[in-house]
């Protein structure tokens, strides 16, 4: 590696941390003038009184001065910010206004149709699971291609969007797979990628001050968007194009939690009969809350998931499939019986309810029985 290039990822690093954190400060006083403000009003909200939700601006802004401060220009690049502006755009609206959920994912399709044209991005191979071909990859026609890159980058977009359940659940583990995209770039030379997710993980981590529990500001769809959306972009780049023998499994491993999350939890709606998009409270943050962890360590577990699922993808592209496929399968494990418990907590905590409920009614009886027979 360059010496120019490290010194290039440092400054990254520093402008995006800096200005993130001079900037959150004046976004949330924003946000108060401008009525951006999350109002407790359901079960799913984890916390007790109205906070400010633009904090993504900050995220944005920081992540924008240190990419065209250090990131070379291309034409991927202007392709990827294009982009990105449209989903910053509608993210503010939205924490405004609260868009339509079929308008927002026509505007995500848009967006993810500029990466691909203005930008010449796009998931175009595949290893082929053949293994007794003599051609080990998929060269993808141009019209899959497109499908399979915009629906990549909207579902991951909203994957991260879902994950925003918990006061620095999203930008700390969205730092954590920006870590693990940068490693990977790194070790294949893509230090343009690189230069791009460093740029990301610092914006995260000037704001994680401000958002971890008590949150004072929140990034709204504002902020989980676009690091979706940059995250989703920035795999394409770094992981696709680089590991095309195992092209598939390493984005999937990085961006694991936010994805399967996102995935079971439409599967979960249909199976109910309601739209994918309906907002619940069977998240896999809610199910640890429902088992009786805190905030803080509910956070800290997911943290710990996703940079196992990164440390994996590194291992995968490093020493080979066998060790990545021993701790998937030790993570999987534990998730299972992580998901099963929680079921069970939440089951049991229900039929405590009850039972207290049904307890207090008997003692209600028992007080008005006692009350009659005192007054006959």
């Amino acid at each position: 590696m360059l010496t120019r290039q490290v010194l290039f990822m440092i400054f990254a690093f520093i402008v995006s941390f800096a200005f993130t954190f001079a900037t959150t400060p004046l976004v949330r006083r924003f946000a108060f003038k401008i009525g951006a403000i999350d109002i407790p009003k359901d079960n799913r909200r984890m916390h007790k009184k109205p906070t400010p939700r633009i904090g993504g601006l900050a995220i944005i802004f920081g992540f924008t001065v240190a990419t065209l401060c250090f990131a070379q220009p291309s034409r991927q690049l202007y392709g990827t910010l294009a982009g990105a502006a449209i989903i910053a755009v509608m993210g503010v609206i939205d924490d405004c206004k609260n868009l339509p959920a079929k308008l927002k994912f026509v505007i995500q399709i848009i967006a993810a149709l500029v990466v691909v044209f203005a930008g010449n991005i796009k998931i175009d191979v595949f290893t082929n699971p053949n293994f007794l071909s003599d051609n080990p990859y998929w060269v993808l026609p141009e019209w899959l291609s497109v499908t399979l890159t915009v629906i990549w980058i909207v579902f991951i977009t909203n994957a991260v969007n879902f994950i925003d359940g918990l006061d620095g659940l999203a930008a700390g583990v969205s730092a954590i797979m920006s870590i693990s995209l940068v490693f990977i770039s790194i070790r294949v030379g893509e230090y343009s990628i690189a230069i791009l997710g460093i740029a990301l993980m610092g914006s995260c981590f000037g704001f994680l001050p401000f958002n971890f529990n008590p949150a004072k500001i929140f990034m709204g769809d504002t902020g989980s968007t676009f690091l979706g959306f940059m995250l989703a972009t920035l795999s394409i780049q770094g992981v696709f194009k680089s590991y095309a023998v195992i092209s598939f499994a390493v984005p999937l491993l990085i961006l694991g939690l936010p994805l399967f999350d996102a995935l079971f939890a439409m599967i979960r709606r249909i199976l109910r009969g309601q739209s994918p998009m309906t907002a619940d409270r069977g998240h896999l943050h809610h199910r640890l809350v429902d088992m009786g962890f805190s905030q803080k360590q509910t956070v800290f577990i997911l943290y710990a998931i996703s940079g196992v699922l990164g440390i994996t993808a590194v291992l995968l592209a490093e020493s080979g499939v066998l060790r990545a496929l021993l701790l998937v399968i030790c993570v999987l494990i534990l998730l299972l019986i992580g998901s099963m418990l929680g079921k069970n907590s939440y089951v049991h905590q229900h039929q405590d309810n009850r039972n207290l409920t049904d307890d207090n009614d008997i003692e209600v009886e028992e007080v008005s029985d006692k009350k009659g027979n005192e007054d006959k």
